[in-house]
């Protein structure tokens, strides 16, 4: 049985991330969607929101399962029994940037291997920064995230205003 890691923030997950995900669990048995707890970015979603959108989005997927995580990736991938690391690639800045984790990951431990899949087309200009700057100005997102998902950031961006402290990593 090959079981795969397919980590990432997911803030918020959108189309692409939901391919990238699909399309592993159609290669190997088990897919760990892993939701990585304290980026060194600010997040609009806790964590605990994150999973919680991460698991409803993925919940008809028999072969997924979504798991929160802390520490380094190729760590929670080791301890879980993962045989590789699943990451999406849209653009060629993104190769460069994941070949280099690859090789960082390769050095921490050489039993796990990185699995490149190239998003499909239509999704190859979405991310999460650009689902959250065009849902904070108030546009129409619906196309590039599932409707749960939708009616978070809408949610989310009406506390803004009301109340305009972001999500942070509590170690900043």
């Amino acid at each position: 049985m090959t079981k795969v890691l397919f980590p990432g923030t997911f803030d918020p997950i959108h189309y692409g991330h939901v391919d990238i995900a699909k399309r592993a669990a159609c290669l190997f048995d088990e897919v760990i969607v892993a939701v990585y707890d304290k980026p060194l970015k600010n997040l609009l979603f806790s964590p605990e929101q994150r999973i919680s959108l991460v698991r409803e989005v993925l919940r008809s997927e028999g072969r997924i399962t979504v798991l929160g995580y802390s520490g380094l990736t190729v760590g929670f991938a080791r301890e879980i029994g993962a045989k590789a690391i699943v990451r999406g690639l849209r653009v060629f800045s993104d190769f460069e940037y994941e070949f280099r984790m690859a090789l960082a990951n390769n050095r921490l431990d050489s039993e796990i291997d990185t699995i490149a899949l190239i998003t499909n087309e239509e999704n190859t200009f979405l991310s999460s920064s650009t689902v959250k700057e065009i849902a904070s100005l108030g546009g129409d997102v619906s196309s590039m995230v599932p409707s749960i998902v939708n009616l978070a950031l809408i949610e989310r961006f009406k506390d803004l205003v009301e109340d305009p402290k972001p999500q942070t990593n509590p170690t900043e």
